[in-house]
């Protein structure tokens, strides 16, 4: 088991994986070699089911199946090299709409923050749609403070992307850069070094719960309230596209159904 994990790791790494996907990927195998035990060269649809149908039973979203039924699929495909087709379908993917924050209630997650520089974390993510790997992987070198760009490297699916700089924290991330090599990182931690995604996590969760909103908001939520709040602005959905990295357009228009203005306007007829 642990040579055919080890193998695994080594295929991930060289078609370029993140860290993050290739950890994952070992997860998912471990547990299925666990649920199998035996003759793990071989593959077998009906074991491969029920492991998924087990982890349906358990609760487990579509897109955590998805990722072990993808995580099988590699093993067999890329390191065993078995051309045999496993005939499994994708779970269907929920189709919950994000949560999207109000302006007002940006407003007063931000305001209550009293750290400066974890206000200046927050209103970035936000004011420039960031994913918060994104925020924390931000070096100096990829903020251009005269154009108002910023350039996110090696981003999501391996893609360089650009996006805007909100002009409102300018002087504030100036002042924060003054000093800094162009290779350090725009937001560090106190014991240097960049900060750790838990950390930013953190930030958002006590400034939700400073601000008194009881809302199942994440740090993601910064930016889905990002690309709405765009579209409401009348910013064309495929501006909104490019800004956040999507690959597909259909991802972005999940956001055209929060922000209906024609459904917004429909007045109950209790």
């Amino acid at each position: 088991m642990q040579e055919y994990l080890e193998k695994t790791k080594q295929e991930l790494r060289l078609r370029n994986y993140s860290f993050k996907t290739i950890k994952a990927y070992l997860g998912c195998l471990r547990e299925y070699f666990d649920f199998k035990k035996f003759n793990l060269e071989k593959v077998d649809e009906e074991n491969i089911k029920q492991f998924l149908l087990n982890k349906q039973d358990k609760n487990y979203s579509s897109q955590t199946i998805n990722l072990y039924l993808n995580a099988i699929k590699f093993f067999y495909r890329e390191v065993l090299k078995i051309p045999k087709k496993i005939n499994l379908k994708f779970a269907k993917r929920s189709k919950k709409l994000p949560i999207v924050l109000s302006r007002e209630e940006i407003k007063s997650i931000i305001g209550a923050i009293r750290n400066p520089k974890h206000k200046l974390i927050l209103s970035l993510a936000y004011g420039a749609g960031l994913r918060i790997s994104e925020v924390v992987d931000l070096k100096v070198k990829d903020i251009n403070l005269e154009e108002l760009t910023i350039h996110l490297k090696n981003a999501k699916g391996k893609k360089d992307r650009i996006t805007i700089f909100p002009e409102k924290i300018k002087t504030e991330i100036q002042n924060l850069i003054t000093g800094k090599n162009l290779n350090d990182y725009l937001f560090e931690s106190e014991r240097g070094g960049k900060l750790t995604e838990r950390t930013a996590q953190k930030v958002f969760e006590n400034a939700l719960r400073e601000a008194g909103i009881k809302r199942n908001a994440t740090f993601h939520s910064l930016r889905h309230s990002f690309a709405t709040h765009l579209l409401e602005n009348g910013i064309d959905v495929r501006y909104v596209q490019e800004l956040l990295g999507h690959q597909n357009i259909r991802t972005t228009q999940i956001y055209t159904q929060v922000t209906n203005p024609k459904l917004k306007n429909i007045k109950s007829p209790l």
